[in-house]
């Protein structure tokens, strides 16, 4: 899946807005996971010693992003696509928000990725619709939006864990939750285009 969806990045037949529009989400979804990986970070560095129990199941998600992250790496330095100029601003926002959500307790770190959950499945799924329709039902862009897909799916998975996790119960859970919704609305929109 890997191999073919950098073929697909790399696709000399796409059109110049074909082309764009790739870089553009490969260029959101790294800087997207770099953000997750750093949040889970933050969360499981403060887990691990204040509730160790929680830790493992921390640890899962973050095991996932990881692999999203690297994946998304690849796909980016093979493909020539430049990243996202603000990244060391996502790493340092999102081991903060880890970090701080983690240390108002299990509720608002639920809450955290419960929002961050939300938003990054959503724009998933925008792209897996505009990929559907703009470009070939080539094997490469197959495989693109069946990774793209994968990993919508994991993110969903948190967002069902979090929710079991008791992240409605966070306070304040409105303003904590549209919070970080909005605060990644933004940095979606910053990373797609700087």
């Amino acid at each position: 899946m890997l191999r073919q969806s950098i073929k697909a990045v790399n696709n000399k037949s796409l059109k110049p807005a074909q082309r764009k529009y790739l870089e553009k989400v490969i260029r959101v979804d790294q800087a997207g996971e770099l953000g997750a990986d750093y949040i889970y970070m933050g969360q499981h560095f403060v887990f691990k010693q204040t509730l160790p129990k929680l830790a493992p199941l921390i640890r899962h998600m973050w095991d996932q992003e990881i692999h999203h992250h690297n994946t998304f790496d690849t796909i980016q330095t093979e493909g020539r696509i430049r990243p996202s100029v603000f990244t060391p601003v996502w790493k340092i926002a999102a081991l903060g928000l880890g970090m701080g959500t983690a240390l108002l307790g299990k509720e608002a770190a639920m809450a955290c990725t419960e929002a961050v959950e939300t938003v990054i499945g959503g724009h998933y799924n925008d792209q897996l619709r505009r990929l559907s329709k703009e470009f070939p039902e080539t094997e490469e862009f197959v495989q693109l939006r069946k990774l793209i897909s994968e990993f919508r799916d994991d993110e969903l998975e948190h967002l069902e864990t979090a929710i079991e996790n008791d992240a409605k119960k966070a306070v304040p859970y409105m303003l904590l939750t549209e919070a970080i919704k909005n605060g990644c609305r933004g940095a979606i929109f910053l990373a797609e285009r700087f």
